[in-house]
């Protein structure tokens, strides 16, 4: 019986992170992995493949509509979708490869097969074919990650009725893509088969795009995403799908119930989020507790009620982020060899990589309103920023909340061109507990899109220059 310090159950970016970080504290470590590669549903049918099929896309929409505006004379693009799939399934290829690499280079041994806590200490790993093999182990972290949430009576095919990872591998443009969901990962995968020429409805069950997100934000996105062609039916719900025709029949009634209309469409998308990946593991037969939504239930530490045995990520509460699994990941492993392994959650950005770009991190008015907490905010515009300017990129703005006597930075909400980026200077700010003036009085280079973030945090105290 191999025996270790440390077996980690999945190698998504949680997984795979927690045992590189305990090896390198010197313990010896096993992951187990039930796919075929590894980097779990992020590297592989997630964040990795849908972003470099925004990339693309947003690449194939640019030549068509605004090389010509900069003096740049094309014939209109033409896609072949079988190359871009391609293109997408390479990228993804690099990626898992490079964290099988990285395993081997940190000398974590690799078990393939579906991972069962069998008792204290051990986990009995089922191969594809059929075979079992126990583990040994002082420590068991469960890093499973999530599936994707179904709606109840609407089977998905991943053909014609599909979840993200079908959505990422559709063999034609759709005529009319039908997006049940206007969060992340449905506007994200709505807006790839836009630009390349799908007409694309979204129905949310909630009175805007991007529930949870800053109010201002989320208007100006739902904007700029009808600007571009998506259309909306908000304060809806999906009641069925009928799949017996050539075109989909999708019931769709007001959330608070009436009328049913019917909407037709090639292929409907069911991006209403995703819930912890548990089944399985054993967990009720080792007596490890759950909570009301099925995640496992965890203290400050990661420690699950039964010792020996944490969990991080996607299967435990907080935002579903491959960012927070990874810092997770390196938290509970510190924690393994006695340091203070720490995550702070009032600095977890949030990403969505439409274009514009929309980023965030910490507070949103809403939440300081009902937490009567008294703020000032500060927002200035890309409209108004040279670079933004001179690239034809001057949608969306940047607004910085600080509390309105200490001046602390408490969130920083943009939409704008290489948003996903420039939240870093806010996370690194806010982590060392910068006041707005600090952001303020910090040499911006110029003329770059970060000025906008000086700009804003000039505004909080009524000062910015350029409006």
């Amino acid at each position: 019986m191999s025996s270790y310090d440390l077996i980690v159950i999945g190698t998504g970016p949680g997984g795979y992170v927690c045992a590189i970080r305990a090896a390198q504290l010197g313990l010896k470590t096993a992951v187990v992995e039930k796919r075929a590669t590894f980097g779990g549903t992020c590297l592989n049918v997630g964040c990795i493949p849908s972003k470099s099929l925004l990339h693309a896309s947003e690449l194939f929409e640019e030549a068509g509509h605004s090389f010509a505006k900069m003096g740049i004379g094309v014939s209109a693009p033409k896609l072949d979708l079988k190359a871009m799939m391609a293109f997408k399934d390479q990228g993804v290829d690099g990626n898992v490869k490079g964290v099988d690499f990285l395993l081997k280079k940190n000398k974590i041994d690799a078990y393939r097969g579906s991972a069962r806590i069998a008792a204290a200490g051990k986990v009995e790993v089922r191969g594809g074919d059929g075979k079992t093999e126990i583990l040994e182990t002082k420590s068991i972290v469960i890093a499973t990650g999530s599936d994707v949430a179904r709606l109840k009576g609407i089977e998905i095919d991943e053909k014609r009725i599909v979840s993200s990872t079908g959505a990422l591998s559709l063999p034609q443009v759709p005529g009319h893509l039908l997006v049940v969901g206007a969060g992340v990962i449905g506007l994200e995968l709505g807006s790839v088969w836009r630009r390349l020429g799908a007409k694309v409805t979204v129905v949310e069950f909630m009175d805007g795009v991007l529930p949870g997100m800053d109010g201002e934000v989320r208007r100006q996105a739902q904007r700029q995403f009808e600007k571009q062609g998506m259309s909306f039916k908000l304060s809806s719900k999906v009641t069925a799908v009928d799949s017996s025709g050539a075109k989909l029949k999708a019931s769709v009634e007001p959330a608070k119930g009436g009328a049913a209309e019917t909407v037709e469409a090639d292929v409907v998308l069911v991006a209403i989020g995703r819930v912890p990946y548990t089944e399985g593991l054993g967990l009720r037969e080792a007596g490890v507790k759950l909570d009301e939504r099925e995640r496992i239930a965890v203290d400050h530490y990661y420690a699950t009620n039964v010792p020996g045995i944490w969990a991080i990520g996607d299967a435990i509460a907080g935002p579903m982020l491959a960012h927070k699994a990874e810092d997770e990941g390196v938290a509970v492993a510190e924690i393994l060899v006695g340091q203070a392994g720490h995550v702070n959650y009032d600095v977890i950005p949030n990403v969505v990589y439409t274009y514009p770009e929309i980023a965030t991190v910490g507070k949103t008015e809403e939440d300081l309103k009902a937490a009567g907490v008294a703020f000032k905010a500060g927002k200035f515009p890309f409209t108004a920023n040279g670079r933004a300017k001179v690239n034809m990129t001057t949608d969306g703005f940047v607004k910085i909340l600080a509390d309105a006597k200490s001046d602390r930075v408490l969130g920083l909400h943009m939409i704008g061109p290489d948003a996903g980026n420039m939240i870093a200077e806010a996370c690194v700010a806010m982590e060392f507990g910068a006041s707005a003036e600090d952001i303020a009085r910090t040499c911006h280079a110029h003329p770059t899109l970060s000025e906008a973030v000086k700009e804003a945090a000039l505004a909080v105290d009524k000062r910015a220059i350029h409006i």
